[in-house]
């Protein structure tokens, strides 16, 4: 029998909701038998139980998990997609795409008249403002958030409402009418995570053929709520046979026993225990491993992914890709002509002119009018320096502002000066500063969130709404020298690798023992867990201890704890673009503090998590990206804009 909600949307579109059929327990259950779930660790915050009101009761998160340790790839954490969510976009496509995939499994697809979709929690309050809808319509036309032509989007979206039909997997056609056919319950939400949805699809006489719920549980990860393990909680892959073994089967328990001497004769030299040759669980044990077998993080991070069958050119290739796409989004963000972000906000694009007042082109053909572009070879730039004091007031009495001077060109404007000049305590003359580390990291930042918030090509690092942090952090590890910025990546991609290996380890502890999904965790869950993964990168790169690096990812979580998750509007845009922003300056001041402390420290990375996840739990669910409070209520939107 359907669910409650189910029938209730049902009603509401004159459709009758009848009895499931023998194929639709065979839908919802497809590929759920290989491994038995009580083997997997799931997200503890993800055990809540409902309240009668359908919110959470915080009070009885004091479930910890089950033992198990956090490995999964770093090409989970950090998936190429699409903005401007991982969770309200990238996920729901993907969701999309699965159930897709179901059908056409089963044979379905062709009998498919009709499909509904229930969003429901933090999917429904601010989905449209993430673009929701149109990833998961675009998902069950088959696109994939990695492969997907960002720039096709919109009118793709605005063919399927104006036409009213839908390309399902682009070979069935089916009539779909968004008034009637998508359901937005934001009152209601469904006990395994705010983040879910459910489609159903039904046959010519009305009858339901298929239908499954899906959670969006935070950087672009979907689960399936019967086993919490089939689709993608430890891998992104929508096509399994397409999936390496190891990804598939791997076990996620560090209770079983060991294997005795006379098993492991029998089974072979090298019997497979399930699990990658480092299993870890925590910030100890990580450190652990790596005293004991005299290793770096990012070499047992590596190493893992060897047995997830990679090469290592494969994931030496794999690094460099993710790394293109993220220096791409900040190329794209300094270089667009758009002057506004989309949305009711009408927030006007910083990137590009942060970009060229801080320096003459990093990258071929941007540069400032007046200075040459920086090419291959190219000596290094020149700081743009501040304006002496008193060239800011000079002129004022004798030159009239934007008069014209015997060169042709036009005069400086004389700032203008707040204050009375007949005062104990004279005001003080505008002025310009430039501090590398700070300018640089908060232009790369901002950067990126833009062409994010704009829908545009993303790695979720680990999230879109903190994709920035990141991105910004490493360029600037291994691009300071353009700046003169006193320290410089000797090899780049070495530090491009051990940057990304080392952030997705600690990345992997926050998801096993936490969350990375703002509707969990607030925006302590992203910019906070992105700061400390960004943190212990950096630590990483300038050859810190891997007890320092720990170290380093504490402090950048710490001064998180606690951060809301309230987007105006639902859009990813304010206060999302400039916390990014901050955040990477934070994770860089993080790690400093680290390597300057010579290894004196109170709290540890794992003391952090737990205090995150305790955090998270208490927190209202009105601040964990639903919009109904903070920043989302208090700022007024102007209604003369329509919404779209």
């Amino acid at each position: 029998m359907l669910s409650c909600s189910l029938r209730t949307a049902l009603q509401a579109t004159g459709r009758r909701a009848p009895h499931a059929s023998p194929r639709t327990v065979l839908a919802r259950s497809r590929n759920l038998s290989w491994s038995p779930a009580s083997k997997f660790p799931t997200n503890n915050l993800s055990l809540r139980k409902e309240k009668e009101n359908d919110t959470f009761d915080a009070s009885i998160d004091a479930e910890r998990v089950k033992p198990g340790h956090a490995v999964i790839s770093t090409f989970d954490l950090f998936s190429i997609g699409v903005g401007p969510s991982s969770s309200h976009t990238v996920g729901p496509m993907r969701a999309g795409k699965i159930f897709i995939a179901d059908l056409q499994e089963l044979g379905l697809l062709d009998q498919v008249k009709t499909i509904k979709i229930v969003l429901y929690g933090s999917l429904a309050a601010t989905g449209k403002g993430h673009h929701t809808p149109q990833a998961i319509l675009l998902g069950l036309e088959g696109s994939d958030p990695e492969t997907i032509d960002t720039g096709t989007i919109p009118s793709r979206y605005d063919a399927i409402l104006t036409n009213k039909t839908l390309h399902l997997g682009g070979k069935h056609r089916v009539t779909y009418d968004m008034d009637r056919d998508m359901l937005w319950r934001w009152d209601q939400v469904l006990k395994t995570h705010p983040n879910g949805m459910r489609f159903s699809c039904f046959n010519e006489d009305g009858d339901l053929l298929a239908t499954n719920e899906y959670f969006s549980v935070g950087g672009g990860f979907v689960v399936n709520d019967k086993t919490k393990v089939d689709e993608n909680l430890f891998y992104k892959g929508v096509d399994k046979s397409a999936v390496h073994g190891a990804r598939l089967h791997q076990t996620h328990s560090l209770s079983e026993p060991e294997l005795d001497a006379a098993s492991a004769q029998q089974k072979g030299p090298d019997p497979d225990p399930g699990h990658p040759p480092y299993p870890f669980e925590s910030g100890d044990s990580l450190l652990a491993l790596t005293k004991k077998h005299n290793l770096t993080i990012a070499q047992i991070v590596h190493d893992n992914e060897r047995y997830f069958g990679l090469s290592e050119v494969d994931i030496h290739d794999k690094l460099m890709r993710i790394w293109s796409v993220m220096d791409e989004c900040i190329r794209t963000g300094v270089t667009t002509a758009e002057s506004t972000l989309p949305g009711r906000l009408g927030l006007r694009r910083r990137a590009p002119m942060l970009y060229r007042r801080l320096m003459r082109g990093f990258y071929p053909g941007i540069a400032m009018p007046h200075a040459p572009m920086i090419g291959s070879g190219s000596p290094l730039p020149e700081a743009i320096d501040a304006p002496e004091p008193s060239d800011l007031l000079a002129g004022a009495d004798t030159k009239p502002a934007g008069e014209i001077n015997p060169t042709g060109k036009m005069s400086a404007r004389a700032p203008w000066v707040i204050g009375s000049f007949d005062h104990a305590v004279l005001p003080m003359p505008p002025r310009k500063t430039m501090i590398p580390a700070v300018d640089f990291l908060s232009c790369y930042a901002i950067a990126v969130n833009e062409v994010n918030a704009s829908g545009g090509r993303i790695v979720t690092s680990p999230t879109n709404g903190a994709a920035g942090v990141i991105p910004a952090v490493l360029k600037y590890i291994i691009e300071a020298r353009l700046a003169q910025i006193p320290f410089v990546s000797d090899d780049p991609e070495k530090s491009i690798t051990t940057f990304l290996l080392t952030a997705s380890a600690v990345g992997m502890l926050f998801k096993r023992g936490s969350t990375i999904s703002a509707a969990e965790g607030g925006c302590q869950a992203e910019v906070g867990v992105a700061c400390s993964m960004a943190s212990a990168g950096f630590a990483a790169c300038m050859g810190a201890t891997p007890e320092t690096v720990l170290q380093a990812a504490e402090i950048g979580i710490e001064h998180n704890l606690g951060l809301t998750c309230d987007p105006i509007d639902g859009l990813v845009q304010v206060p999302c673009i400039e916390r990014n922003s901050l955040a990477a300056v934070k994770a860089v001041t993080a790690a400093q503090l680290s390597m300057a402390s010579d290894g004196v420290y109170r709290v540890t990375l794992d003391e952090a998590i737990e205090a995150m996840r305790l955090t998270a739990a208490d927190m209202s669910v009105k601040y964990k990206e639903t919009s109904l409070s903070g920043l989302a209520t208090t700022v007024r939107i102007p209604l003369t804009v329509p919404a779209c």
